[in-house]
């Protein structure tokens, strides 16, 4: 035990002498946060580009094209929350190098490297060793990454202004959503150019993909090497399991854990699930899901700077209030798109759906993640954070699994229910509704969101609101954005939109 511990020692010995490239300042002056702010917007539209290009929609087509069955679908969407977890061991790495900066940096590098092994399993690996490479590769890259967010998390919480965090994060997000959607439609326009020319070779094409996105997360990794770190502020001492329950022994972090876990464990359940849905059982092909995809997008990039100013003017409690009901319903109203199949509302139904998603999608976001920086205390973030990410892990890693496992369960069974009006001359009868296979999910998802909610109620978060009165804000908010987008300067923005934007503090 002495040998390991002494191990653990060198170890991070080494760390501390290679975090010197990384010096951490005692305090920020103004145009130091600033330029700092910067680089993490520009690291942000980054790492979205690398995430539109290697995960979602392409990384499930190009699992279903190396002959993935549900189990590893669900698999795939269960191995980056899972891997998660390793935030716990990451708590005691960050609060013994307290150089958060450079922990960020070598892990984020490391965890985008191994997109080049899953790239390449189209040309060296043989098809029976294809998807356990596949999900292999995941796993390294997911165990890297969460060690990443642990020190990103805590790094941010010090950095940000805390009366700033909905407004940048919404503008980030935004700038994000906006390069996704571009992004989104000419990879999809690339993969059926590559599938025409190059029938037979579609998985090679996805790699092509891959690897753009490989090449976008480095920029990202070199903007957060550029951007400075505030000094981590005292904790009450190193001892591991003392970090760990610091959180739970708090009453309302508790309570805002069970939530963010029901609400998780809900939302998993059923939205890894809805590309398949569309590919199999609706028959789309990748465009229509693409193009559906972007249209959420398109929405929420709209709506998240109405989010993130309500937030702020309010709380995020108040936003996940209207937009988490709404989300919910959402997810009900997949199961409509087929009575028993598809039918001529199919199409309307799921533009109207995937309008839904985007708005609410914006403000469950933005206000999840910004209520747990919130509620962290200061000195505290690291390991409060790094609870919030375990509990969120947990419950979006187990929800895909059983989801992926009980698929085939599922496929044999049907609940209908119809209406039936009978006459002396004729009978009428109404599939008023029809589950089937994907459509349980989605039933119970609403369900268990349902139960996430009354959870929500018990979070105490100063400036809450009544629901109506957020409303009544958000349409004038609305009616803002449309006066400036109907004005010749609003126009202008457009145009300067978003590189002017990024300059913008």
């Amino acid at each position: 035990m002495i040998a390991i511990e002494q191990g653990f020692h060198r170890i991070f010995d080494i760390f501390k002498n290679g975090a010197t490239a990384f010096p951490v300042k005692d305090a920020l002056a103004g145009i130091e946060v600033k330029r700092a702010l910067d680089y993490v917007l520009w690291d942000g539209l980054a790492t979205q580009v690398m995430v539109t290009l290697t995960a979602g929609i392409f990384l499930v087509a190009f699992a279903l094209e190396l002959g993935a069955s549900y189990t590893v679908i669900g698999l795939l969407a269960a191995i980056p929350p899972l891997a998660e977890l390793f935030q716990i061991p990451a708590i005691y790495i960050v609060e013994r190098v307290r150089n958060r900066r450079f922990l960020v940096v070598l892990n984020s590098f490391l965890a985008r490297c191994f997109w080049i092994p899953i790239a390449a399993i189209p040309f060296v690996c043989p098809p029976d060793l294809a998807i356990p490479v596949l999900i292999a590769s995941m796993c390294v890259y997911a165990t890297f990454s969460a060690i990443s967010h642990c020190g990103w998390n805590s790094w941010m919480r010090d950095l940000i202004p805390q009366d700033r965090l909905g407004d940048f994060f919404s503008r980030r997000m935004k700038l994000s959503t906006i390069f996704a959607i571009v992004l989104s439609l000419c990879a999809a326009a690339f993969i059926d150019a590559w599938e025409l020319r190059m029938p037979g070779a579609l998985a090679s094409g996805y790699s092509a993909v891959f690897m753009a996105g490989f090449a976008a997360g480095l920029v990202g990794v070199y903007y957060l090497s550029k951007t400075p770190e505030p000094k981590m502020l005292p904790s009450e001492g190193h001892h591991f399991m003392k970090l760990l329950a610091a959180p739970i022994k708090d009453i309302n972090f508790k309570n805002l854990l069970i939530f963010l876990g029901s609400w998780n464990f809900a939302v998993n359940l059923a939205a890894p699930f809805f590309t398949v849905y569309m590919l199999t059982l609706l028959g789309l092909d990748i465009t229509w899901v693409i193009a559906f995809s972007v249209l959420s997008q398109v929405v929420s990039a709209g709506f998240y700077r109405i989010w993130g100013r309500a937030a702020d003017r309010f709380s995020n409690k108040s936003v996940l209030k209207v937009s988490g009901p709404l989300f919910m319903l959402c997810i009900l109203a997949w199961t409509f798109t087929t009575l028993p199949d598809v039918h001529a509302l199919t199409i309307p139904l799921l533009i109207g759906i995937h309008i839904l998603i985007g708005i609410s999608t914006a403000g469950v976001t933005l206000a999840s993640g910004n209520i747990s920086l919130k509620l962290a205390p200061q000195g505290k973030a690291t390991s409060y954070l790094a609870s919030s990410t375990v509990v969120n892990s947990l419950a979006a890693g187990i929800a895909p699994v059983m989801g992926g496992m009980c698929a085939d369960f599922f496929a044999a069974r049907e609940l209908s229910l119809t209406l039936t009006w009978k006459d002396p001359v004729s009978i009428v009868a109404f599939e008023t509704l029809d589950l089937q296979h994907w459509d349980f999910f989605f039933f119970f998802a609403f369900l268990i969101g349902l139960y996430s909610l009354y959870r929500l109620s018990r979070v105490n978060e100063t400036g809450c609101v009544k629901e109506h009165i957020l409303l009544q804000e958000m349409a004038v908010e609305m009616k803002r954005e449309m006066r400036n987008l109907s004005t010749v300067g609003g126009l202008r923005m457009l145009v300067r939109f978003p590189i002017a934007r990024l300059r913008e503090k």
